[in-house]
């Protein structure tokens, strides 16, 4: 079965499950720096599926106000920041965003080569489902995932 249609069939399979926030950085000398919303879609590893796209993940965070704590590392109040930026642009407190995702190029796929995790290894779709981990069939990964949505 094509990467194509293994997707298709998982959309059709998560009909009714919640989707999470697709969104973007924007910097503004007048409005600060936010998050914005500029779509949403399912997650389901190191896949978001959109209803006529796939990404790959990137940074996810939940929207919440920063505070005043105390941080043991500047990369904690990094990341506070940036949950707040995701406050500020419109998302929930404590709603998903997922940021600086990336298409993949599912006709590159397709055509035997990869795009993001997804590769096609000996004319079967692959799934990288970890930095450090190896491929695996995409089939198998998505049963596995939507199992877990579902």
């Amino acid at each position: 079965m094509s990467a194509r249609a293994l997707l298709d069939h998982v959309r059709r399979e998560l009909v009714g499950v919640p989707k999470e926030g697709l969104g973007e950085e924007k910097r503004s000398r007048f409005r600060g720096d936010r998050i914005v919303r500029v779509g949403e879609a399912w997650h389901v590893g190191v896949l978001l599926l959109t209803d006529d796209a796939v990404l790959a993940t990137a940074e996810v965070l939940r929207a919440a106000d920063a505070g005043r704590r105390g941080y043991t590392a500047e990369s904690a109040r990094e990341r506070a920041a940036r949950r707040e930026w995701a406050l500020r642009g419109g998302f929930r407190e404590g709603e998903v965003a997922h940021i600086g995702w990336s298409v993949i190029d599912l006709e590159a796929v397709e055509a035997g080569g990869a795009s993001g995790p997804l590769a096609m290894i000996d004319g079967i779709p692959q799934v990288k489902w970890s930095n450090a981990g190896g491929y695996m069939p995409l089939q198998a990964y998505l049963r596995e995932r939507i199992a877990l949505l579902t």
